[in-house]
């Protein structure tokens, strides 16, 4: 009809690799100023460590973040594809593969799916685990709820942090094990968890033990002006709420103590933990510890590490120690940060891919920082897209190639689906919360309602 304005269906068109409180801030960022946001995620369901990271009975903070999950979605402009990975090795699509789909930013939210390791004799032994897989197992995240963990009555945990804690929790409360040792690099004044998280596990200290351990490393404290008696109170701090406790294990930290090597049986299982003994030093005005060539070993059946995460170097971005490599001189930086993917060897910026949440900087924060580094990881995006004409967005292009993946890919009706399906369970099972542990039965539930 003569002087009717013709629509136009260009704007910026990104990819969100990444479904976890990062990935799906960011892509309700990017969509809110206008952009055409696909977001690509591994798991059916989304919500990464905020669904599979939390502790498993922290039920009204996973049902919060659940509803906010919701409502991204049904953000205008968003698509959801869950059930396909994206890398370079063994992935259903790659980086190269989106650009020729038509995205014109790429923002990596994958988190850190790595696995940390100190490279110990031992390793191999059955009975060494990662905290990661742990959380995950108990968490019910496919496949690792199908694994077996075999704890024994006497585990190590090693680390100083709310991960440790959760671990620890764990052990305690629902596998009941004898005794669980939490194994600290550094001094009693360097731990690094949360009052709230101790609440969970402080009625199964030893406080005897406590104090037995403090006044052992003591002297190598006040040599570097530190005051025991100040971090015996922190560690304590959490006595006043302390959370019942109906199990009978015996919970105990070994203080300035680097684990040196895995003891194996006969049989290939893990017996004992080699320890080297630690000095404290300062050293640019930061806690250090220093080995002091002493070694002992302490009996156990079980090792976890709880040390942290590193990216998946097979995913197809260049890495610098944990982490995806960033550009060191940013082009678009939020708060002085780079979020710009980054090639060390070539010395050059990857400028179409960026990365934000864990993929920027491993086994950081919690939740809310993740959503506050994916916004602003959004912000750096939208930065760059101002540089480039927007586009139309190929969507047939991208749904014909996710049918010849001969799998089945989850949309936020899919989601949504499963969801009400779980809820539903719950309520038959009188539980507050059932989720699925297989992909499979998550798979047959979404495609039974049609």
């Amino acid at each position: 009809m003569k002087g009717e304005r013709k629509v136009s269906n260009e704007c910026y068109y990104v990819a969100v690799v990444g479904a976890g409180p990062a990935g799906m801030f960011a892509a309700r960022e990017l969509a809110r100023n206008g952009a055409r946001v696909v977001i690509f995620n591994r798991d059916i369901k989304p919500g990464g460590l905020a669904e599979y990271g939390i502790y498993f009975d922290k039920y009204a903070m996973k049902e919060g973040l659940r509803t906010q999950f919701k409502q991204v979605l049904d953000t205008p402009g968003l698509s959801y594809y869950g059930n396909l990975i994206v890398g370079n090795q063994g992935g259903d699509l790659t980086l190269g593969d989106l650009r020729s789909l038509g995205f014109q930013a790429i923002l990596v939210t994958v988190g850190a799916q790595g696995t940390k390791w100190l490279g110990l004799p031992g390793e191999q032994f059955s009975g060494v685990y990662h905290a990661k897989d742990v959380v995950y197992h108990y968490n019910l995240l496919p496949p690792y709820s199908q694994k077996s963990f075999e704890f024994g009555k006497r585990v190590a945990v090693v680390g100083a942090g709310n991960v440790m804690l959760d671990i620890s929790h764990y052990l305690i409360q629902r596998m009941k094990v004898d005794e669980v040792i939490a194994v600290v690099r550094r001094g009693p004044a360097e731990v690094k968890f949360d009052k709230k998280e101790m609440e969970y596990v402080i009625r199964n200290l030893d406080q005897r033990a406590l104090d037995e351990e403090i006044a052992r490393v003591t002297p190598l404290m006040r040599a570097i002006e530190q005051d025991p008696a100040t971090a015996r109170a922190t560690i304590l701090e959490a006595l006043p709420k302390a959370l019942p406790s109906d199990s009978s294990t015996r919970f105990r930290f070994e203080f300035l103590a680097s684990p040196r090597q895995i003891i194996g049986d006969e049989k290939g299982q893990a017996s004992g933990l080699e320890v080297e003994d630690n000095n404290l030093v300062i050293i640019d005005d930061e806690v250090k510890a220093r080995g002091t060539g002493n070694r002992r070993v302490i009996p156990i059946d079980s090792v976890v590490f709880a040390i942290g995460d590193r990216v998946d170097e097979n995913f197809g971005l260049p890495t610098q120690s944990n982490e995806f490599a960033k550009n060191p001189a940013p082009r678009f930086p939020v708060d002085e940060i780079s979020y710009e993917a980054y090639d060390p060897a070539a010395k050059c910026v990857i400028p179409d891919v960026f990365v934000a949440g864990w993929a920027r900087r491993a086994s950081t924060g919690l939740v809310g920082y993740a959503r506050k580094d994916g916004t602003n990881g959004a912000k750096a995006v939208w930065q760059y897209l101002q540089t480039l004409q927007p586009v139309t967005p190929d969507e047939a292009a991208l749904k014909a190639r996710l049918k010849t993946l001969g799998k089945p890919v989850i949309s936020q009706t899919d989601v949504r689906k499963l969801g009400e399906l779980e809820t539903e369970e719950a309520s038959k099972r009188g539980l507050q919360s059932f989720k699925y542990g297989t992909n499979e039965e998550m798979l047959a539930k979404i495609m039974s309602v049609g």
